[in-house]
């Protein structure tokens, strides 16, 4: 995980000096140009506030990074393993392929022993790895505006319902159903260097902003497609654009500040919890007991705690902001090790604001 790897500072220092001291243990994903590299890349060395490190090379690729094709981060691995190496190989020839476990058998390769192999390096399994290569491009080419038919060629699926069927168990709808330039709702994908996110805004305010892999995403779709009977068009409306500048300043370290205007959905007291997050400073944290004292409600620790669960405005609403009496990390959808990149992004913009003079003369 992030959090068990040396600091920010610490693991930039070494990729600007290509430190081959954590070769292997340690990958930056740089979101200006959605590839993730070795620490020892020759390429030239991306601003701090673009990168984002991560402990595993699973990490890079399940949050949209592309490996290098100047540092091959995957050969490491490949050369260690002569089944890993015969298939990225493949991969590399057949990008668009649909790969299949029948597939991987008529090479010659034990099905079982490359399943293992994938999961042990990259924690993920070949399968998933190329489905994953394949699905970024139809995304985001939705995102853009265009056509479904358009999507599942740039993605290479060799037929709509695969494509289909993979937009669905990612957005739990299919492609069709978030129609470009209709519906009083419209979906947009934000890059960001924690993963990509969607926002989900109408012509006055935003009503979800969601990590891409967020398990529970499907359905909060599903419930917003209910709530306006018609489907979620894509495109960029003026709140998810607000949002798009206020997150770019915010993961940039600039600014913690957002005043998207937000469509809190749910019932007074949830609404009560979720505006005593939004007056959490960046780079301070609450306990569950700390927010339920401050609404008043001392003894309704759980039911706080359900509130916070039922966010679905990541970040501006800052969940990741509560953690456990004791101080540790406590559950959160987008994942533990996004939790504590978040609580060090909002440290440095806290001692920014307490050093500007230090800030400038850096």
């Amino acid at each position: 995980m992030l959090f068990d790897l040396p600091d920010d500072a610490t693991l930039y220092q070494a990729l600007l000096a290509r430190n081959p001291d954590y070769d292997g243990q340690a990958f930056v994903c740089v979101s200006t140009t959605g590839v993730f590299c070795r620490l020892t890349c020759p390429a030239r060395k991306p601003l701090p506030e673009n990168c984002t490190f991560r402990a595993t090379i699973g990490e890079c690729i399940e949050t949209g990074f592309r490996p290098c094709k100047r540092c091959h981060p995957l050969e490491a691995a490949a050369k260690a393993e002569p089944v890993i190496a015969t298939l990225l190989a493949a991969l590399d020839r057949q990008p668009g392929r649909r790969w299949s476990e029948g597939d991987v058998t008529a090479m010659g390769l034990d099905a079982s022993t490359v399943r293992r192999a994938f999961k042990r390096h990259y924690g993920m399994t070949f399968l998933e790895m190329a489905r994953q290569r394949r699905l970024r491009e139809g995304f985001t080419t939705l995102a853009a505006g265009g056509a479904v038919i358009e999507a599942q060629l740039e993605a290479s699926f060799e037929s709509p319902s695969a494509f289909r069927a993979a937009f669905a168990r990612l957005l739990g709808c299919a492609p069709a159903d978030l129609s470009p330039g209709e519906g009083l709702m419209r979906a947009h994908w934000i890059p960001t260097p924690l993963g990509d996110m969607i926002a989900v805004a109408s012509a006055r305010h935003l009503h979800l902003l969601e990590f891409v892999d967020r398990k529970g995403l499907p359905a909060e779709l599903r419930k917003l497609q209910e709530g306006t009977n018609e489907r979620i068009g894509i495109g960029l409306l003026a709140p998810t654009e607000q949002a798009t500048h206020e997150l770019a300043s915010y993961f940039a370290a600039e600014s913690g500040t957002f005043e998207t205007p937000l469509a809190m959905a749910g019932s007074p007291f949830t609404r009560q919890v979720w505006e005593a997050l939004r007056t959490i400073p960046p780079g301070e944290t609450r306990s569950y007991g700390e927010l339920a004292r401050q609404i008043g409600r001392p003894s309704a620790m759980r039911a706080v705690a359900r509130a916070n669960g039922a966010n679905q405005i990541a970040l501006m609403i800052p969940c990741h902001r509560v953690i456990g009496a004791d101080g540790s990390l406590t559950g959160y959808a987008g994942g533990l090790w996004r939790k504590q990149r978040l609580i060090e992004i909002e440290r440095n913009l806290r001692d920014r604001a307490r050093n500007p003079s230090r800030t400038a003369a850096a």
